[in-house]
């Protein structure tokens, strides 16, 4: 080791004083432990410096002189410049092992962190090349088994040649396909195609069953299936000889234009009324007398517009929405389709379903219905849409416009007997198991059950009571008990309990002040009571209990006023009124009441109060009124009636413009019954008032 003391001169070449300097090799324990791990830090650097070879990791550990040890060290590792200037300018061998050390140390360190990002490399790349091999494989074996890739684009390439599609989708599903063969099966965007490209060729495009209507078949279904509901079957006859009509005449292809316009699709039909009357049975008869497939979504509680709609193809787990979805199931462009509950669309902050459902469900735009998850056009105009509700209330203004309501009342005792003995009886004897006869129910028995353990428009409740009765009688014959076995009006205490309900009509209406009403409800007719009382106040006010809502509050008003303005007409002093609280009831407090058909009633009630004089107990009234004392027409006749006559009230008093309603009252009750209809409240004080 030599150290520059001072150049002399750099010219031609450098020439400088040097000074020897000397060695101090040192003694003692911490020179040979340095030297030890001097030799096991040049081992480890052996082992991941694939340029040091192994013998010389071997050959060094044999070196015990620590002069040549340190300096055979410093010469053999790869160290930088720096590092190795460094190990010269050691003043002893001892400070020379202990820089080798650190300096060792660190490049060790920065050779493990090397090693490990190699290994991790190298792990990743061998997977990916194992993936990429394997999908090899699987690609030899798919071809050697006629499944490959190329196959299967093939055969959906001659698929969508065989669909009859129109000259936009089949363009966007050509497009599709070819970036379907361009794009790595690897891609996201692969599965995506895929899906969107087995949903197009799924989907029924002019696939149609094709069966020629007849008409009288058609009606011997409609009667098969359901009793009575004759204005129904005729609105639904009428409309498949139309449908007939225009098949024979060539005008029922969808691309038939009359005049400049297209033809117009199917009518949009929706049943309207109380649940359990056979709204959504009597659209599986329809698609059995068209020889159509049904298919039926139940829109309660939607709200969200993508149901309908679809989903973009972007997001994760896209779907088309349930029109498409349905179709696809019915496997035929002109199925049945019934969308039930349509009066129970909700409205959420995804959009307002009922707005999708316009371009749905009106048959001037439905011929190209684009769902947000196939972007192309689909032909809804053959599809026969039926909607069912309970009321039409909640329906909005711009849906009910496309709609032609069908109204489906209540059954009327009688009716429901002949429900009951042709249909219900023997399903529920089907379902359990029995006989016709190991089971039967007498006629006296059913009536009973009508009048003492349901009231209800429909018929779902009676259902339940019949299985009720068939499912006791299944457990008497498992036990062994002999047939036939007969259910009379006495048994049914034992089958079905105690009765549930009661004629209260005599019994509420015992005194001054109480008027039998009827009101119109999303589940049928029924009848309330109105009460009044009278008491003395310190200033006139007006009380009114039983729930009752701003319409029935403002009848409640204007029937108070007119009793006070028609004080003398009624043989009372004006002043009689002054100076006293008049409080109305209608029972039922827990249930909300509204509508406008209450007014008369109240006015009835209050006179029945101010004359002492008791209102009839088998006579009902409904009617609105005006502050002159006319009587207004109302709606919900029907089954205001039908409410009435399952109560057993004989007599109706109706507003005189209601009369033309009474037409679709069956003839059975109304000979059952007797009507009175008034123009003025005059009038109907002397019908109800004894």
């Amino acid at each position: 080791r030599v150290q520059v003391e001072s150049y002399l001169t750099f010219d031609p070449y450098p020439v400088a004083k040097l000074r020897i300097l000397p060695e101090e090799v040192g003694d003692g324990l911490p020179l040979e432990a340095l030297a030890r791990a001097a030799k096991e830090r040049f081992a480890r650097l052996a082992e991941l410096t694939p340029e040091l070879p192994d013998e010389l990791a071997a050959a060094i550990r044999s070196f015990d002189e620590p002069l040549q040890l340190s300096y055979l060290l410093a010469t053999t590792v790869p160290l930088p410049t720096r590092d190795r200037q460094d190990l010269l300018e050691a003043e002893t061998v001892t400070e020379r092992f202990r820089r080798f050390v650190e300096h060792a140390q660190r490049e060790i360190a920065v050779r493990e962190l090397e090693h490990k990002i190699t290994e991790d490399t190298q792990v990743r790349i061998s997977e990916t090349q194992k993936e990429f091999v394997l999908r090899e494989r699987l690609r030899a074996i798919q071809k050697e088994l006629g499944q490959s890739e190329e196959t299967e684009i093939e055969e959906m390439r001659a698929r969508l040649r065989d669909l009859p599609l129109s000259d936009e989708v089949r363009e966007e599903a050509e497009r599709e396909l070819a970036r379907l063969e361009r794009i790595s099966d690897v891609s996201p965007e692969h599965g995506m195609i895929r899906s969107w490209l087995e949903w197009i060729v799924e989907l029924p495009w002019k696939k149609t069953t094709g069966e020629p209507i007849d008409l009288k078949k058609a009606r011997e279904i409609l009667d098969e299936d359901h009793h009575d509901l004759d204005k129904v079957k005729e609105r639904l006859i009428d409309h498949l000889a139309a449908k007939k009509l225009r098949a024979e005449r060539g005008v029922e292809a969808p691309d038939a234009r009359e005049g400049g316009r297209r033809f117009r699709g199917e009518p949009l039909l929706c049943f309207v009324g109380p649940p359990g009357t056979g709204k959504t049975s009597l659209g599986q008869s329809i698609a059995r007398a068209l020889g159509r497939e049904f298919v039926r979504m139940s829109l309660g509680g939607i709200h969200d517009e993508s149901e309908i709609r679809g989903h973009r193809r972007t997001y994760i787990g896209a779907m088309p929405g349930r029109i498409v979805q349905a179709l696809r199931r019915a496997k035929v462009s002109d199925p049945v389709f019934m969308l039930d509950e349509i009066d129970k669309l909700g409205v959420g902050f995804h959009g307002d379903p009922s707005a999708a459902l316009l371009e749905v469900l009106d048959p001037a735009q439905n011929h190209a219905f684009v769902d947000t998850y196939l972007g192309v056009p689909v032909d809804l105009s053959q599809v026969l849409f039926i909607c069912t509700a309970n009321t039409t209330d909640t329906i909005p203004p711009a849906l009910l416009d496309r709609m032609e309501v069908i109204r489906i009342p209540g059954y009327t005792d009688e009716e429901k007997l002949a429900i009951a003995t042709h249909h219900l009886i023997p399903q529920e004897l089907r379902s359990h198991g029995l006989s016709p006869k190991e089971l039967r129910i007498e006629r006296s028995a059913l009536r009973r059950i009508l009048r003492e353990y349901t009231r209800e428009a429909g018929v779902r409740n009676l259902d339940r009571e019949i299985a009720t009765i068939v499912r006791k009688v299944a457990r008497k014959i498992g036990e062994g008990v002999p047939t036939p076995i007969r259910v009379g009006p006495e048994d049914l205490h034992d089958y079905l309990g105690p009765r549930r309900f009661f004629d209260e009509v005599a019994e509420r209406i015992d005194r001054p002040g109480v008027v039998t009403g009827l009101a119109w409800t999303p589940t049928g007719g029924q009848i309330l009571f109105v009460e009044a009382a009278l008491m003395p106040a310190r200033r006139d006010e007006l009380i009114l209990t039983g729930m009752l809502g701003e319409v029935m509050r403002e009848s409640a008003q204007a029937a108070l006023s007119l009793v006070r303005s028609t004080a003398r007409r009624l043989g009372l002093e004006p002043r009689s009124l002054l100076g006293k609280a008049v409080h109305l009831h209608v029972p039922v407090g827990a249930t909300p009441k509204d509508g406008p058909s209450a007014g008369l009633a109240m006015y009835l009630a209050l006179v029945s109060l101010v004359t002492g004089r008791i209102a009839r107990q088998d006579v009902a009234v409904t009617g609105e009124i005006t502050l002159r004392g006319k009587v207004l027409p109302v709606g919900g006749i029907r089954d205001k009636v039908l409410a009435a006559h399952r109560a057993g009230i004989r007599t109706v008093v109706l507003p005189r413009n209601n009369e033309p309603n009474l037409e679709d009252v069956t003839a059975e009750v109304r000979d059952a019954m007797r009507f009175a209809f008034v123009d003025e409240v005059e009038e109907a004080v002397d019908h109800v008032l004894e």
